[in-house]
């Protein structure tokens, strides 16, 4: 059999010839949203397998207020069966980098914690190496490597077909971890005696500052009021540890901001929670729900006399006790390690994935593959990593005290 190549609204010229499963008989490449729209939402509506960072609405929305911005270009790869029903859809976006250099890679950037593709649930299981290799025959010519970063080896109990192809563990793990419809239990499972009684005593001492409040924002004034305070939150915590603000730009701001504003369900888009004591906003939390899972999206807390009684930690139990009473099964805070995050939640493996197209994409596929071991070894070893951290928290104290002078 053969799979036919085509993208649009150009044809290709070429048809490569694949041992492809039985399913699948065409990939086309997609230049815009609007294109692809009619079979995203079809995979959606038949419940693909996906996660929530794969949303058409979630990309669509990043692409408007960022993706464009950032010179990223829609280049969806769409696979087809004999009916011309989809099979899968990977949300990949091309831009140009260093001396013209066409990288091909998922949608969203840094605010899609875990990227894959949708994929037809009947397909899932058949799908073979040789029909990613007719994705790969398909993105020839038109890119010089795809570059394909925290993906997770499994969702929702089944592999991930990305990972039939060659990859590596990525830099850190993803952390995620099983809901009950008993909370108090899977509480009292997942800490220990003395943690609880730590944590009521920060509950109590807490509470002497005003009456403590937990909430979702659900109305416009509110949704407004608490990204205002999560961006100065964030920025105020990035300069104090030495790491540039991924929030601090303004269309990133808008993108967080509409998608608190974009109804999704019986909720929005992104949801938000926030602990406060009186009127004050001392921590705040932002995430997507979507197939009986929420995935934490990112995070603040307020700096002062309400910082030691860990406010963040305390809304975390709160979202999670409201994640089990809403009939959620499934929890999860993204990648990347922080202590707070095995109070709920155990480590996932994840991988990375460079597929070079041309000669410059074998070199920079290399040199990436490198990088992101060193990164990998760096982070994985605590004596090394608690080295970095502690350098960039001098050099941040640097900077402030250099300011003030």
């Amino acid at each position: 059999m053969s799979v036919a190549i085509a993208t649009r609204p150009v044809p290709a010229d070429t048809a490569v010839p694949a041992a492809a499963s039985a399913g699948l008989t065409r990939v086309d490449i997609l230049r815009d949203m609007a294109a692809a729209e009619p079979f995203w939402r079809a995979l959606e509506r038949g419940g693909a397998f996906k996660t929530p960072y794969q949303a058409f609405d979630f990309l669509a929305l990043w692409q408007r207020h960022i993706g464009a911005g950032e010179g990223v270009a829609p280049f969806i790869v769409v696979g087809f069966d004999a009916a011309g029903a989809p099979l899968f859809l990977l949300p990949f976006g091309r831009r140009r980098g260093a001396a013209g250099l066409r990288v091909v890679e998922f949608l969203g950037g840094k605010h899609a914690n875990f990227n894959m593709g949708l994929w037809r649930a009947d397909f899932l299981g058949a799908v073979t190496a040789q029909d990613l290799d007719a994705v790969s025959a398909a993105l020839r010519g038109h890119a010089d490597v795809v570059v394909l970063g925290n993906q997770p080896l499994a969702w929702a109990g089944r592999d991930n077909p990305l990972a039939l192809l060659p990859h590596q563990p990525s830099p850190s793990f993803g952390f995620s971890g099983p809901l009950s419809p008993d909370f108090e239990a899977l509480f009292n499972d997942r800490t220990s005696a003395v943690g609880r009684r730590k944590m009521r005593k920060k509950e109590r001492t807490l509470a002497e500052f005003g009456d403590v409040t937990f909430a979702r924002a659900t109305n416009e004034q509110d949704i407004r009021r608490v990204t205002e305070d999560f961006f100065t939150q964030k920025s105020a915590r990035m300069r104090a540890i030495g790491l540039p603000d991924v929030f601090a730009a303004q269309d990133v701001r808008d993108f967080v901001t509409a998608g608190a504003l974009t109804p999704a369900d019986s909720s929005r888009l992104i949801e938000l929670y926030t602990l406060s004591v009186d009127d004050t906003i001392v921590a705040t939390m932002g995430g997507v729900c979507a197939d009986g899972r929420f995935s934490a999206m990112f995070s603040s807390i307020v700096h002062g006399r309400f910082g030691t009684e860990s406010p963040g930690e305390q809304l975390l139990v709160r979202v999670v006790r409201d994640c089990c009473e809403r009939g959620l099964h499934t929890f999860d805070l993204g990648v990347g390690e922080a202590s707070y995050k095995s109070l709920f939640c155990d480590a996932d493996p994840m991988f990375d994935s460079y597929w070079p197209l041309s000669a410059k994409g074998q070199a920079f596929a290399a040199a990436r593959r490198g990088f992101a071991a060193a990164k990998r070894a760096v982070k994985q070893n605590p004596v090394l990593w608690k080295v970095i951290v502690t350098a960039r928290r001098i050099k941040a104290r640097l900077m402030k005290a250099d300011k003030a002078g």
